[in-house]
């Protein structure tokens, strides 16, 4: 099986789609079509809505950004863009998917799921909307989000792992709606981006969410060009090293995924 990678979304998405209207049924994981109608309904029925402060409130948004509930309101007649050129963040900026050659294209489409806080997965071709709907969101009738696609997806990403590895790359809020367990998570490599530079003379090392989600991007993008097939979580590692990448490993703890960390000292 090939190594199964898991992307977060971007803030940063097109303006607009170029493609028929939304149509669940079209999406990959129709397992999860039930929880996706729901969070659908539940968000557009609020942006909707005559309070425009508790929508707001809801989706984490300043009162300049009421265009982003005007959008969210007409989810259901908008035009649609592959998820892959929807997300227009650092990552998906690094992993520049259309400059990919045509196999590794293939293959990004095959391996590829980015979480959300709207849809809980979709693979790079599903096609979807522009919208705004953060994992942190509240959405009356369902509660928090985390805690709702938490429930819906741990019956579809699992078996949607198969018996390869799998190399999460999501940021916090994403990777608390599914933590693979028992034998899966063993297989599963987490990956944290440390920036080193030197500061009085002496190595420091710190998170930056620049380097961090465009170290990830350029990682999916590199295992692409590579045609890397690693069939464990150690081949996995290995790869990551071949390819020139410092890799630091946590202390293993049985049951859970394997912890690395990545670290660069420059974009």
């Amino acid at each position: 099986m090939p190594v199964l990678i898991l992307l977060p979304p971007s803030e940063g998405k097109a303006e607009a789609g170029t493609g028929r209207r939304l149509d669940l049924s079209r999406l990959s994981l129709t397992e999860l079509n039930p929880a996706r109608e729901a969070v659908l309904t539940a968000l557009v029925d609020l942006c909707a809505g005559p309070d425009e402060t508790a929508a707001r409130t809801a989706l984490g948004l300043t009162e300049g950004q009421l265009g982003e509930l005007r959008r969210n309101a007409r989810l259901r007649e908008a035009a649609t863009a592959p998820a892959g050129r929807l997300y227009t963040g650092v990552l998906y900026e690094a992993l520049g998917l259309d400059t990919l050659p045509p196999d590794a294209q293939r293959a990004a489409r095959r391996q590829v799921l980015i979480s959300s806080g709207l849809w809980g997965a979709v693979r790079l071709a599903d096609r979807i909307p522009p919208y705004r709907c953060p994992i942190g969101a509240r959405l009356p009738g369902l509660g928090a989000l985390t805690t709702y696609w938490r429930a819906a997806l741990g019956p579809v990403l699992e078996p949607a792992a198969g018996r390869g590895p799998v190399l999460d790359l999501r940021s916090g809020a994403y990777a608390a709606t599914w933590t693979p367990r028992g034998a899966l998570a063993e297989r599963t490599v987490t990956v944290r981006v440390l920036h080193e530079r030197i500061v009085d003379g002496t190595p420091a090392r710190s998170v930056v969410s620049h380097f961090n989600k465009a170290t990830k991007g350029r990682l999916v993008r590199d295992l692409l060009l590579a045609d890397a097939r690693p069939r464990t979580a150690d081949a996995l590692v290995g790869a990551l090293r071949e390819l020139k990448y410092t890799v630091e490993e946590a202390p293993r703890a049985a049951g859970r995924p394997r912890q690395v960390d990545l670290v660069v000292t420059e974009l």
